[in-house]
């Protein structure tokens, strides 16, 4: 695990930025393509308008696959679906092709929903269990990443799938990778601002018992991949290593 710590905002996305095209070209260079799961929220919208249009020749783009690691359950239209950020920050501007990008189906009912999402990824990894090159996560004020929020029946997942889950606080579904998928990559990176994290990002990183119920990121640790922390000051000002 590795953590990097920024004072200014913009730093830290310029880095990240440069961290992900290093892994796309290396992965494009050793496996002809780049499967890269974006995350959802606000705080890489700034990250995906930079890669669109700042970093848009630093990858071949036509051989990047996109993901995303969870979804609201809502209406593809609607301002809290992922996928709409996704498209407006980096898959239009930059052009993709539609078979590049995966989106959840949030027509369908949420469990079915959830078994296309799967039955999609895993036909593009030719039905053996999906290995991303670099899986994006955020995490929120509770240690929630992804839609493994405390006390959901998602943590208690042991093999690689995608699940609806209900979020009790939020009163509504999501649909989400489970964290055995997520442990599969190759490479995680987390990317966390803000003073209302810090408690969380000490929790996860420096723990000092190990109670994934209560703080699920806790529950990522890739099977062979590296986990990367890009955090603001703010965040990590908790942390005493």
């Amino acid at each position: 695990m590795t953590q990097l710590i920024y004072n200014e905002k913009s730093e830290l996305l310029d880095d990240l930025a440069a961290f992900i095209l290093k892994i796309g070209n290396e992965a494009i260079q050793e496996r002809g393509r780049f499967n890269f799961v974006l995350t959802g929220g606000n705080s890489p919208k700034a990250l995906y308008e930079s890669l669109a249009t700042t970093h848009r020749a630093a990858l071949d783009w036509d051989k990047v696959y996109f993901f995303l690691g969870d979804e609201r359950y809502v209406d593809p239209e609607d301002s809290q679906y992922n996928g709409l950020m996704m498209k407006n920050s980096i898959i239009e501007p930059l052009g993709v092709r539609a078979d590049q990008v995966f989106y959840v189906n949030t027509r369908l009912p949420h469990a079915e929903a959830a078994a296309d999402y799967k039955e999609r990824i895993f036909a593009h990894f030719n039905g053996d269990l999906p290995i991303f090159d670099l899986i994006l996560l955020g995490m929120g004020d509770e240690a929630h990443t992804a839609s493994l929020f405390p006390y959901t029946t998602i943590l208690n997942a042991d093999e690689a799938d995608v699940q609806s889950v209900y979020v009790e606080k939020l009163t509504t579904y999501r649909v989400s990778f489970t964290a055995p998928l997520i442990n599969l990559a190759r490479n995680i990176a987390f990317l966390v601002f803000g003073s209302s994290k810090a408690e969380a990002v000490k929790a996860v990183i420096e723990p000092l018992t190990k109670n994934p119920t209560l703080y699920p990121a806790q529950l990522i640790e890739p099977v062979s991949g590296n986990v990367t922390w890009f955090l603001d000051k703010e965040a990590a000002a908790m942390l005493t290593d």
